[in-house]
């Protein structure tokens, strides 16, 4: 279930595609961008939820947490992902509790290069067990619609030569789901 307008805090057009060239990527992001980003080690440990995703977001390099939760659907190429999220002090805290409550889904550990353009979020990661990938996250303001999320997200693509055929449609832990039952 989607959460309704009245319960969700954000929205955002996303979308997820394999890299077949990191190099060229990441210059061409740094081009766009006019920046080198900023890198992250980060742990997602997603919980047992019947919508949805949950997910406890752990940072090498900061004290607190966060909660996210969001919801999107499981295809190809840009959708809309509805989500909210909020800082957790005592992130391990958390994590003991809702192991207990909810138990544990799976842990994503991944390396991300942050890029920002206008409104545009750009993660190039370093998946641990999968590769690389890159993630267009366009967010939102209150007054634009999914379609406008759409245009900006496709216009990135086309810069950044992110062909449909690298496109994926689902979560990694998904895809880290999918490659340890093959």
């Amino acid at each position: 279930m989607i959460p309704t307008e009245a319960t969700a805090a954000h929205k955002n057009i996303e979308v997820k595609a394999r890299i077949r060239d990191y190099e060229k990527l990441i210059t061409d992001v740094q081009a766009l961008c006019l920046s080198h980003g900023e890198t992250i080690q980060q742990e997602d440990v997603f919980f047992n939820v019947p919508g949805g995703r949950l997910k406890l977001r752990k940072r090498a390099d900061y004290s607190v947490s966060e909660l996210i939760y969001y919801d999107r659907p499981d295809t190809e190429g840009p959708k809309l992902s509805v989500y909210s999220k909020c800082n957790i002090p005592h992130g391990d805290d958390l994590l003991n509790i809702l192991t207990m409550a909810l138990g544990v889904r799976g842990v994503v550990k991944k390396t991300r290069h942050l890029y920002i353009h206008d409104q545009t979020r750009i993660h190039v990661d370093d998946v641990e067990g999968l590769g690389k990938f890159v993630e267009l996250e366009i967010v939102l303001s209150k007054d634009q619609t999914p379609e406008d999320g759409q245009k900006v997200v496709e216009s990135i693509m086309e810069l950044l030569q992110i062909g449909k055929a690298d496109l994926i449609d689902c979560a990694y832990l998904d895809l880290l789901n999918r490659s340890t039952t093959v």
